[in-house]
């Protein structure tokens, strides 16, 4: 697998319910991420999903837009929590050793009144 396709299989695992072997398959022992509601350290974070994973165990991911430049990958997608909770988030993952050792992320709820007409996505 590609650092893209790494990505990608990362946050498709992790969406759906399958918390750990995302972590298993794709996460360095060094890992480090930079979501503000959580401790900066790897363990913490996998709680965290594992968590979300529960609270919405019907959740959906969808890749739109996957970007890499060298040990960058960045991911666009879709993340439907319940019909009326769809959020736009972009994950930008650092690799080392062909794994993610690092991890940012920004999401935007779609407002349902928004007045661009383009949209988020």
């Amino acid at each position: 697998m590609n650092k893209k396709e790494i990505a990608v299989s990362f946050l498709k695992l992790a969406s759906s319910g399958q918390v750990r072997d995302a972590y298993e398959k794709h996460i360095h022992p060094q890992f480090r991420h930079h979501n503000a509601y959580f401790k900066g350290d790897r363990e913490s974070l996998r709680k965290g999903m594992e968590e979300n994973a529960i609270q919405f165990p019907h959740k959906t991911f969808e890749v739109l837009r996957v970007l890499e430049d060298g040990h960058l990958v960045a991911v666009h997608g879709k993340v439907k929590l319940s019909p009326e909770s769809q959020w736009s988030v972009i994950h930008i993952f650092r690799f080392e050793e062909n794994m993610i050792v690092e991890l940012w992320e920004a999401s935007q709820e779609v407002l349902k009144d928004s007045p661009n007409e383009n949209g988020i996505f």
